[in-house]
């Protein structure tokens, strides 16, 4: 093989390890502060060394991950702080996002914006914190998809990524999913009806709530 090929499937495979290296961080398989030994992750993908410290490389820049020389990676620890100025920061650029989701949706799109949140309503009336997490996040990237904002899109999916775990421990605060619900018809009924204004001022607030909520966490001190 030729050291052209041999390093186009490095990148390729590395592509591949670096989605689901991402996925499994999220889904909180691989916890804040866990160390990411390069050996282990090579067994556990069944790929060499080189395209797991590509992976590493791409998610350090991501946010997820730490990387120290000669101590290795970690799964990066989000600070409530460091959540709070996320959600603000998320707010505006979500915001733009729904104004833009308003304008360019479709009659399909409308229609999945819609049938999203009634499955999160479902997921509510059963409890279902875990469903409701998932959808949750279906609901928004599917918003920055609408949107055709490529710019926005991107740098809302970097924030939401690096803020995952305590978006997750959002979904399971009790009452949260009740308020959370309302927010997000709120931003639908906007896109809906092709209100702009409507829909970044609910998608704002939204996000302020959120912003509040964990505002009360730091007060109480609560562990990161």
């Amino acid at each position: 093989m030729s050291s052209a090929n041999a390093s186009s499937l490095i990148m390729s495979s590395a592509m591949s390890i670096t989605n689901q290296l991402r996925d499994e961080i999220l889904e909180g398989v691989f916890p804040p502060g866990e160390r990411l030994v390069e050996i282990n992750l090579s067994q556990r993908y069944g790929v060499g060394r080189a395209a797991i410290r590509a992976a590493l490389v791409v998610l350090d820049s991501e946010g997820l991950v730490d990387r120290e020389a000669n101590r290795g990676a970690t799964v990066r620890r989000i600070s409530i702080g460091e959540a709070i100025e996320i959600a603000e920061v998320r707010g505006m650029l979500e915001g733009l996002l729904a104004r833009h989701a308003a304008v360019n949706a479709n009659d399909a799109e409308r229609t999945e914006l819609r049938e999203i949140v009634g499955d999160m309503r479902v997921a509510v009336k059963g409890g279902d914190q875990l469903a409701y997490s998932k959808l949750n996040a279906t609901f928004h990237r599917r918003l920055r998809e609408i949107s055709r904002h490529d710019i926005a899109n991107e740098l809302v999916a970097n924030l939401r990524n690096r803020a995952a775990h305590h978006q997750y421990r959002l979904a399971l605060m009790p009452g949260r999913p009740d308020v959370s619900l309302a927010q997000h018809l709120a931003i639908v009924e906007a896109i809906v009806a092709g209100d702009p204004p409507a829909a970044e001022q609910a998608m704002r607030e939204h996000l302020r709530s959120v912003a509040d909520v964990l505002r009360q966490w730091a007060e109480l001190g609560a562990n990161v």
